[in-house]
């Protein structure tokens, strides 16, 4: 990120913590990171200016609002010109049902996540996506049975290795 700040060990901290509970108190964040209250804000408030935080919201138990169907599809392209990749990422940030999607390398070009109520819905949006002739030459579905990790944070502190 270019002209971002330098983040420390305090910044690690706090981001790591905002993370997990985004609605904890100014006075409950500095208390868990070691600082007074505020300078504490300061930091976070630096944090958000420079683009480390993006949004706060709340995490759901989707499952309590009925039923729900995640898949992982693997996806290959017709063409592989800049423009067919651009034509399709466009066309797919528009997918509501599509939590996910990561252009990769190996024997597929795209793997995309998507969430349904059923294997019916996303059998439906997947031929609507095949309609609007977006350049899909094929595409393999895997039906998520169980989920027995899904994290809603990141490891930063282990990821981030030269901070302070």
């Amino acid at each position: 990120m270019i002209g971002a700040p330098k983040l420390d060990r305090l910044d690690i901290r706090i981001l790591s913590h905002l993370q997990r509970n985004g609605r904890i108190s100014n006075v409950a964040l500095a208390d868990a990171v070691g600082l007074s209250p505020s300078p504490c804000l300061t930091r976070v408030k630096r944090l958000e200016k420079a683009g480390y935080i993006i949004d706060y919201g709340a995490h759901l138990q989707l499952e309590k609002l009925g039923s729900i169907q995640r898949v992982f599809t693997q996806l290959t392209l017709s063409d592989h010109r800049l423009e067919d990749f651009a034509r399709f990422e466009a066309y797919i940030r528009k997918v509501d049902e599509v939590l996910e999607c990561h252009l990769v390398s190996g024997g597929f070009d795209y793997q995309l996540t998507f969430l349904t109520r059923n294997v019916v819905h996303y059998q439906s949006v997947m031929e609507d996506m095949l309609e609007h002739n977006i350049g899909i030459d094929k595409y393999f579905s895997y039906i998520v049975i169980k989920s027995p990790v899904v994290k809603k944070y990141y490891p930063i502190e282990k990821l981030i290795s030269d901070h302070d």
